[in-house]
């Protein structure tokens, strides 16, 4: 079940976007790794996708306005957002897209696996 799992990551932090893949594929998950929502958007693994992990602040189209988006065009994916700006607004706006997590960076580990669980319904 896990082996078919692809979770896709969306930052315009290379590191960032390298450590949550490097992540998700430890716990036995196929990850997909973009640049931009844009990127993400036009590539063929959107129908795949069994969770998001996207940045809330990004060049073009931000994390909030790619769920959004999402939601408009009749994609469920489970997603969690991810900000180095964790500001009560910006969560309050990210939490009524109905996003499953809200991260600040740096999180830890430990945090991102219960967002992930949460997000696949394993809790």
């Amino acid at each position: 079940m896990i082996r078919n799992t692809m979770i896709s990551i969306v930052d315009d932090d290379e590191s960032v976007r390298l450590a949550i893949a490097g992540l998700a594929r430890s716990l036995g998950f196929i990850a997909t790794a973009f640049e931009s929502a844009e990127d993400f958007l036009r590539s063929s693994h959107l129908e795949n996708t069994s969770c998001l992990i996207c940045d809330i602040q990004m060049p073009g189209m931000t994390g909030i306005e790619l769920q959004d988006h999402l939601i408009a065009n009749g994609y469920q994916i489970p997603t969690i957002l991810i900000t180095a700006f964790p500001e009560g607004r910006v969560r309050k706006r990210a939490l009524e897209t109905g996003v499953i997590g809200f991260l600040g960076k740096p999180f830890d580990s430990q945090a991102m696996i219960r967002c992930i669980d949460a997000a696949l319904g394993k809790t």
